[in-house]
């Protein structure tokens, strides 16, 4: 899955500090390499024996240190590290999603790593990731991977309804019914969740937070209007109605990887899963836009990604190889690998070799990210979206008005954002 937000509340758990593998326990003898441990958030299936081939490639050139690869879900991964780093057992290498970064270099747990090994290419970046990367003007992290959402679709059902890819929701409304009518599958699948939903929110210039002004805006006008085309897109003809179900991320992309529904938003960590659905064995059927506009004109979605950052409870030892094993993942070469392993977007720009951009997976989404909005520099940015993954669903379920959950939502923001006024 997306790799959903993890929630906001922090579990404690004392088997996960008793097994987490920091520096201060991970087994090194006196006389041999030192052993780094990393935990890898990236898809266990399609992503992770990529990074475990490198590994080998590092320990290779490396062979005074190893590196303990441990897979964690994603959507756990905040949480596990929080409590781990708290009992200073936390890993020494992390891939920490772009909104964790900041909240975790707040807290201490990362280690800055400026002049260091890891960010010794630092120029070869593009300056918004590092930029994502910084928290209280340090950089707590090297940019692995970047991402963005996308409005994918399926080119034969969109030109089998001599329809084109919508550039506004009113658009996409129109087009998902006339292909409903001449194709016999939905136009489009929308997600209940925040993250997805977020989209709207720019189409409207606004966010659930205006950090600048430390205002809660969540449920301000422009809010409440960007929610409710949200909302509108859950009924009409050709719009599938809203999957509340736990499961609801797999089955909107089991929909449209196997040509059951025309078109829904997704991120270009999917982009392998789609390839094997049988929609799109013919790599060129996928379609790659820019999400529809909002009635201000504007479109665009969240910038993602993930950096690789280092545990400053490590001793110095352990700091010196996990700073090492970042410069070796981040590297030009490492990322060019990854891109044409995973279909993920490079963070640096001569990752992008003739090659990678051949894939037309990164060639499409590579068009949309200049459309893509950074996150503001606020640390608890990514658990703004907890509340609203608890709303929202209910929402689209005709449990609760979109009124009363945005009402909610906002209580909630703004208990996580103390000093911001509503």
């Amino acid at each position: 899955m997306r790799r959903g937000i993890a929630a906001t509340a922090l579990v404690a758990s004392f088997a996960l500090a008793a097994t987490a593998c920091g520096g201060s326990d991970s087994g090194d003898k006196a006389d041999g390499p030192v052993t780094i441990t990393w935990w890898d958030t990236s898809n266990a299936t399609n992503e992770a024996p990529t990074y475990q081939a490198l590994i080998k490639d590092f320990e290779a050139a490396n062979k005074n240190i190893k590196v303990k690869y441990v897979n964690v879900q994603f959507d756990q991964a905040q949480n596990k590290f929080d409590t781990a780093a708290g009992a200073s057992g936390a890993p020494d290498v992390l891939r920490s999603e772009v909104g964790w970064t900041p909240a975790f270099a707040k807290k201490g747990y990362f280690l800055p790593l400026d002049g260091t090994e890891a960010l010794a290419d630092q120029a070869k970046f593009k300056p918004n990731l590092i930029e994502q990367a910084k928290y209280d003007g340090k950089t707590y992290g090297v940019p692995l991977v970047t991402d963005t959402l996308a409005l994918v679709y399926n080119k034969q059902l969109f030109q089998k309804a001599g329809v084109e890819a919508p550039k506004t929701w009113d658009d996409l409304k129109k087009a998902a019914a006339t292909i409903k009518d001449k194709t016999g599958v939905d136009g489009y699948w929308g997600s209940t969740q925040a993250y997805y939903a977020q989209t709207f929110l720019y189409g409207e210039g606004t966010d659930t937070v205006d950090a600048a002004a430390k205002k809660v805006t969540v449920n301000s006008p422009a809010a409440k209007k960007a929610y409710g085309t949200w909302l509108s897109l859950f009924s009409g003809k050709g719009l599938h109605k809203a999957d509340t179900t736990a499961d609801a991320y797999a089955h909107i992309q089991d929909a449209f990887v196997n040509g059951k529904v025309a078109a829904i938003i997704q991120g270009p960590w999917e982009i392998t899963n789609f390839y094997k659905g049988s929609a799109f064995t013919d790599k060129a059927n996928l379609g790659i836009a820019t999400v529809p506009a909002g009635s201000t004109g504007k479109a665009g979605a969240p910038t993602g990604g993930h950096n690789l950052s280092v545990y400053a409870g490590s001793d110095s030892a352990h700091q010196k190889a996990a700073l090492k094993f970042v410069n070796f993942m981040t590297s030009a070469k490492s990322q060019a690998t990854i891109a044409l392993k995973n279909s993920t977007l490079p963070t640096r720009d001569d990752a992008y070799t003739d090659q990678v951009k051949a894939d037309p997976g990164i060639a499409g989404y590579g068009t949309v990210l200049a459309a893509a909005q950074p996150r503001p520099a606020l640390p608890e940015y990514s658990s703004l979206w907890g509340p609203l993954d608890t709303e929202l669903p209910k929402v689209a379920g005709g449990k609760e008005s979109l009124d009363k959950g945005l009402g909610n939502a906002e209580t909630a923001i703004a208990k996580l954002v103390p000093d911001f006024s509503k």
